[in-house]
């Protein structure tokens, strides 16, 4: 089918472009010297010593991305894996109508196209500095639905290739479909009992190290859908 296809080669880059882009950025955060002298001089703020934040939390995504020059790599980054992601629904919900034999739009393709809009969004408003408390409200909720919406998209996907796997027999590699339940299940797990730390103030290590993490994890869904489909022609 022509969706598997287009399926296979977007999951891929959905997770190549996203994984890259932080961890460049988290490179050049932690080597600025090698930027010295030249018009991309790392902003200040943007510096950071030698860690690990998978592990100990140094610091956030937002602070390794929203400064000078790494927002140059960040925002494009994001804007096309928005891009990419609207077309990952789209064609998604292609296959199932197919599958089902209907012409609807599921919601999983609402959810999912929301979902890119949020990411969209959110590198939009990266790194603009506005002393407004209702503006940092905004920029937290946009990356809240961005979540939200995608765990609810994957979860309701998973639940329909459930559903339809006698008819996709033939068509993807089962046990990547049970692995697909478990990453979500994790991530709303994850998110269900992080929530009262979330939702307090301080334990920063502990949020920022869940926020490289959990980022990490929404898209490993997507390599998961790279290799669930196997190779059609």
């Amino acid at each position: 089918m022509h969706e598997i296809t287009q399926i296979r080669k977007l999951s891929i880059w959905i997770f190549f472009i996203p994984l890259s882009a932080i961890n460049l950025c988290l490179i050049i955060s932690q080597n600025p010297e090698f930027l010295n002298n030249t018009i991309f001089a790392v902003d200040q703020i943007g510096r950071s010593d030698f860690s690990f934040p998978y592990v100990d939390g140094s610091l956030s995504i937002s602070r390794a991305s929203r400064t000078f020059p790494q927002y140059l790599i960040f925002k494009p980054s994001m804007f096309l894996t928005a891009f990419l992601l609207y077309y990952y629904w789209k064609n998604n919900n292609d296959l199932v109508n197919k599958l089902y034999s209907t012409k609807i739009n599921y919601k999983f393709k609402i959810f999912g196209i929301l979902s890119a809009i949020f990411l969209a969004v959110h590198s939009i408003f990266l790194g603009i500095k506005f002393d407004i408390q209702l503006y940092k409200l905004f920029r937290r909720v946009v990356l809240v639905l961005f979540i939200l919406f995608e765990l609810v998209a994957q979860g309701y996907l998973v639940y329909h290739f459930y559903k339809l796997k006698n008819k996709l027999e033939k068509f993807v590699i089962k046990k990547f479909l049970i692995m697909k339940i478990l990453l979500v299940s994790v991530l709303v797990l994850t998110a269900v009992l992080s929530l009262p730390t979330l939702v307090t103030k301080g334990n920063t290590h502990f949020k920022h190290m869940l926020e490289w993490n959990y980022f990490v994890g929404v898209i490993v869904f997507y390599l998961f859908s790279r290799f669930f489909w196997r190779r059609t022609t």
